[in-house]
């Protein structure tokens, strides 16, 4: 590795005791520094001449999009230099509310660079809850596509808006970013204590709650999630889950990206178990992420067919039946391990690789958490 910074020996510390949780647990420290910008200080600096796959985006009519750390680093940078002569500045509050496009990752990287704080926004909301979110996360820029951004009414006006998808009238063409250099300059620093994101909790049982992170907390808090699931340099990591919520953040964009690994997106129009598990298959997916909700549906499948290349298979949400959990391990060799964590966390509790995993329980306390 060309670099070094203490966020990448905590990182390679993890990787290399990953079936050791004894020792990783005992040994392991947060890295603990005064400035820090993940995509300017670890992201780009792994990705400078890293032709290794980033990011791979399949659909179920079976077009893709494959990029390199190479290529979503200046791509990034264009993005930042476009959204900066658009007038966004540090601090300001970022919108970002699409499903799973090549924007949402150039978007969060952008955004990263220059201080900006996002709000992921998911695409099932409600009128009434969408602006509940513009209103109490003070956004300033508004990115979507088409389809959503006639859901914006007067109560985003002074906001920048911004299509990610094509032209369209009061909107910004996010097509415009490609005339910026694929370099980012600033002299600014960033504190690790700078808000990063902000989200809203699910609001189960009363109002969403505003949930603030930190370029420390949730970068760097997500080696923990790493640690967990297990994914490493090369390999190719899918996580089944919606844009704008916390655990599409986790396991498709910092977890895997933390351990240099290629994430995998499946785009389906609606969900398809026989689909889902062809392109398991066929694309050789290393580490497999999913609700308990998909597992069992997968359950239901003729499992015994399928080749399968997966290493790592987590689950989190809910405990995953036993059964279940003995389905795959009888038809695939792998064992699914539950982890834990919230909205307001990374990844605290879980069974972690290389360990006895015990049906039902979330596991143990990951290494930089302390449970009490």
């Amino acid at each position: 590795m060309a670099f070094e910074s203490d966020f990448v020996k905590a990182r390679d510390f993890l990787i290399l005791h990953r079936a050791d949780y004894d020792y990783a647990y005992s040994n392991f420290k947060w890295p603990e520094m005064a400035n820090f910008n993940w995509a300017l200080d670890y992201f780009d600096p792994m990705a400078q001449g890293n032709n290794n796959l980033a990011l791979w985006i399949k659909s179920e009519n079976g077009s893709e999009e494959k990029y390199s750390f190479a290529d979503i680093s200046a791509r990034s940078s264009q993005v930042a230099n476009y959204l900066q002569r658009l007038g966004l500045k540090r601090g300001d509050h970022v919108m970002i509310m699409m499903g799973n496009e090549t924007a949402l990752w150039e978007l969060t990287l952008a955004c990263i660079k220059l201080g900006a704080i996002i709000v992921p926004t998911s695409t099932m909301l409600a009128m009434d809850e969408l602006q509940d979110r513009l209103v109490r996360g003070e956004v300033r820029m508004i990115a979507t596509t088409q389809a959503e951004a006639k859901r914006f009414d007067v109560q985003s006006a002074e906001a920048i808006k911004l299509v990610v998808d094509g032209n369209m009238e009061g909107w910004h063409d996010y097509s415009e970013a490609t005339r910026e250099s694929a370099e980012y300059h600033t002299d600014e620093k960033t504190k690790a204590s700078d808000p990063l994101l902000l989200y809203f909790t699910s609001g189960t049982t009363a109002k969403p709650k505003l949930v603030e992170h930190t370029h420390q907390s949730y970068p760097i808090g997500h080696l923990s999630t790493m640690y967990w699931i297990g994914v490493r340099p090369g390999d190719i990591h899918m996580n089944v889950s919606q844009p704008g919520w916390a655990k599409h953040a986790w396991s498709t964009l910092f977890a895997p990206w933390n351990a240099e690994a290629t994430v995998f997106v499946y785009k389906q129009s609606r969900f398809d178990a026989k689909n889902l598990l062809q392109a398991l298959e066929q694309n050789r997916i290393t580490t497999f992420c999913a609700p308990p909700t998909v597992w069992r549906m997968l359950s239901a499948e003729d499992l015994g067919i399928y080749k399968m290349s997966i290493r790592e298979a987590v689950s989190a949400g809910e405990p995953l039946e036993p059964e279940i959990i003995r389905r795959f391990q009888e038809t695939w060799n792998i064992t699914i391990r539950d982890g834990y964590g919230q909205t307001e966390t990374t990844a605290q509790i879980g069974n972690s690789p290389g360990q006895k995993n015990k049906p039902g329980t979330m596991g143990r306390p990951l290494p930089g958490y302390s449970i009490m």
